[in-house]
């Protein structure tokens, strides 16, 4: 019994590291085309950012409810450590992705290392698969195609009603603009985001007989959840706002308002309904979408092109990780501490890595990133390291 207690106060506190990892890697989400237009200053925008998560952490749990009760069958013998291994798996993807400067998706990261753990741990049995289809799958292919058309018509009308106007005077409009839907997509963030950490917690404490199937999370759970995130949040994530305010397209303000407001408006209404969809896919989307909606719009498909391939192998990876991971943990207490200290050691390295060219609020929209032609992996000790 005492194992058990120890090995969900693990998980808990893992799954706030992946909470912690979710915020700073997803600041992009919410912030980048507003740092690159100069709307707002770096540090201001991922305080508001942070303030705002936190709330919308409060707003629902339709989305905990998806994970902790719906991806994976709670009476399949579900145990804390494939939720620790799970959560393994989408930390060492968010940190290879986040040295990268790849927006790709934490919710997949973790979605990938749960539907892994479980069938490695006890097959395909422990996993509904047409809740996966429905909830994961499918949202994840027509999310940023909506998000994009979206954006592209709202664009498209922005210019149009605004040609005659003041060039100055649009510009400072659509920046104010930008500014509020900056801040609707991080309400919608934490509403979205913040339920996925809730719901693997809560899972965790019903697999360990805390709490009875189908329970919602707790208000100490709903209250660290968000805490946690906000303090990723506020940490920044630059490499990838780098990424999404210069690397996808060339935005100006006009297109940066459409884009956020066309995220916003998908993100929440998915959250409500209880999809567990992708706010990096959401957003990615909103901004190609209002890149081509300008007349002499661009979208850097290279860029576009590298981040579709980190999409495409987010869910594999990290279950991959996730099932790995959860053969280690199933030898012990001796598999769980060595699974821990792996995850530790691989974090540790990533940070020594992202030390040698060092992305900031002072830099972070000084130039165009350059991501590596290679696929997204990690650098190797004498590679450049892309921002």
């Amino acid at each position: 019994m005492e194992h058990v207690s120890f090995l969900v106060t693990a998980v808990v506190i893992t799954a706030l590291a992946f909470d912690f990892t979710n915020g700073f890697h997803d600041t992009a989400n919410s912030m980048a085309t507003s740092i690159a237009t100069g709307a707002l200053r770096p540090k201001i925008a991922v305080a508001i950012s942070a303030v705002l998560n936190l709330a919308g952490a409060f707003l629902s749990v339709a989305v905990a409810k998806t994970i902790s009760g719906g991806i994976l069958d709670e009476k399949a013998g579900l145990k804390p450590q494939i939720v620790f291994a799970a959560l393994i798996g989408a930390i060492v993807w968010n940190l290879v992705t986040w040295l990268r400067g790849i927006p790709s998706s934490s919710s997949h990261a973790l979605y990938g290392g749960l539907i892994g753990a479980t069938l490695f741990a006890v097959g395909s049995k422990g996993v509904h698969l047409d809740v996966v289809l429905t909830k994961i799958i499918i949202p994840a292919v027509a999310s940023p195609i909506v998000a994009g058309i979206a954006a592209w018509a709202a664009t498209r009308l922005a210019y149009r009603m605004t040609r005659n106007g003041d060039e100055q005077v649009n510009r400072k409009g659509f920046k104010y603009g930008q500014v509020a839907s900056s801040m609707l997509v991080s309400v919608a963030h934490g509403t979205s985001d913040g339920q996925k950490t809730m719901g693997v917690i809560t899972l965790t404490l019903i697999t360990a007989g805390t709490l009875a199937p189908g329970s919602n999370p707790p208000l100490w759970v709903i209250l660290a959840a968000g805490v946690t995130m906000a303090l990723g949040t506020y940490i920044g994530g630059w490499r990838i706002i780098r990424t999404m305010g210069k690397g996808i397209s060339d935005i100006e303000p006009a297109q940066g308002f459409t884009a956020q407001s066309a995220a916003a408006t998908v993100i929440l209404t998915s959250s409500h309904m209880g999809f567990g969809l992708s706010t990096t896919h959401v957003c990615s989307g909103g901004i190609m979408g209002a890149g081509k909606g300008r007349a002499d719009g661009v979208v850097h498909w290279s860029t576009a092109r590298r981040m579709a391939y980190a999409w495409l192998l987010t869910l594999p990876a990290a279950g991959l990780v996730g099932g790995l991971g959860v053969l280690l943990a199933d030898q012990g207490a001796w598999g769980e501490i060595s699974l821990g200290a792996i995850g530790v050691g691989v974090a540790a390295w990533i940070y020594v890595l992202s030390r040698r060219q060092k992305v900031d609020a002072a830099n972070v929209v000084d130039a165009t990133p350059n991501l590596a032609e290679s696929a997204p992996t990690v650098a190797a000790p004498n590679a450049p390291v892309a921002a």
